[in-house]
């Protein structure tokens, strides 16, 4: 048995390195921790929060979820936001598998898109919320 919110990431990072419309953006630049030399636009995977949410004979977590777009594209918030809609697009109600949790929903909840304080990079907060059952 694993982690409910390990498996989720897995199976997101995997569905995202599967959508077009995102791999056209980013190519295969979705990464767990960005190395030092990747190259924008990217995504990473933030924090995901796992929170008990236990049924009557149902172990159940609520995942809040965390992905984050950077862009350095000169010219504003254009790329970034491209690259976060493709994010979000391909996560809400997306039918994921996981190994031995079941995901009942993913739903993005919001996303916010700023300037980052270096004043080269944008940067886009993509929150999802899933509910998980343990096989």
């Amino acid at each position: 048995m694993s982690s409910a919110s390990l498996e989720l990431q897995g199976a997101i990072v995997s569905h995202l390195l599967a959508t077009p419309a995102l791999t056209s953006l980013v190519g295969e630049n979705i990464f767990d921790m960005a190395p030092p030399e990747a190259k924008p636009p990217y995504v990473v995977m933030g924090d995901f929060d796992e929170h008990r949410a236990d049924v009557t004979c149902v172990g159940s977590r609520v995942i809040y979820a965390t992905l984050h777009a950077w862009s350095n594209y000169g010219g504003g918030f254009a790329e970034v936001k491209k690259v976060a809609e493709a994010v979000a697009d391909a996560l809400h109600d997306a039918p994921l598998q996981l190994p031995t949790n079941r995901l009942i929903s993913l739903h993005h909840r919001q996303t916010r898109t700023f300037r980052d304080l270096d004043g080269i990079h944008s940067h886009a907060v993509i929150e999802l919320a899933a509910y998980v059952d343990k096989l």
